[in-house]
């Protein structure tokens, strides 16, 4: 009998990009790639068994993504990134959930694998410090099945910062192994330097 949980991938890519100006999933990679689709291109590679997409209840599936699972915020909801986390990990509420924004355009394979290496039987959460100011990384995260009934609980308690989330219950942190692979996009301004590679 197998053990180790299924490994599953989640791309949140539900955001209003409202900074931005247009859909960061959307935005095409140095590599030819679009944003979400070079994320659930990484998360396969790192050996994720499904790889699915968290939007929007009304968002349109970005062009490109139709292979993926596509995952729906509640109608109404307003809860963040904390919405489509558990609507992803509710498909497969038995596996570990290897969770990424899809504005991480340096994100890389070592940086998944690292994580994914390192969890800790027992541990419901698994982050990288954050090098500007020492906090977790919630948005490159793996979340064990342990960590679904912590999310509703923080849902239904209107908590919706995953980060705090992480704080709260001592989430084990990770010292990055790739410098910016954690650096996010969410204005132009970022746009024009975090995607150089």
């Amino acid at each position: 009998m197998n053990s180790s949980p299924q490994l599953c991938g989640l791309v949140l890519a539900g955001g209003r990009s409202t900074r931005m100006g247009r859909d960061k999933a959307s935005l095409m990679h140095t590599d030819g790639r679009t944003l979400a689709r070079r994320c659930a291109d990484l998360l396969r590679e790192a050996a994720c068994e499904t790889v699915a997409i968290s939007l929007r209840h009304d968002q349109e599936i970005p062009s490109g993504l139709e292979d993926l699972e596509i995952v729906r915020d509640p109608a109404g909801a307003s809860s963040g990134p904390i919405a489509g986390i558990i609507s992803g990990m509710i498909l497969h509420p038995d596996a570990d959930w290897l969770v990424i924004a899809c504005d991480l355009p340096r994100v890389d394979l070592t940086t998944l694998c690292h994580l994914i290496v390192s969890m800790q039987p027992g541990e419901k959460f698994l982050a990288y410090r954050s090098e500007f100011d020492g906090l977790p990384e919630p948005l490159c995260t793996l979340y064990s099945p342990a960590a679904l009934p912590v999310l509703e609980q923080a849902r239904a308690d209107d908590f919706r910062c995953p980060r705090k989330i992480l704080i709260r219950n001592a989430c084990r942190l990770l010292d990055p192994v790739t410098p910016r692979a954690l650096e996010n996009a969410n204005t132009p301004e970022d746009w024009e330097t975090a995607h150089i590679s």
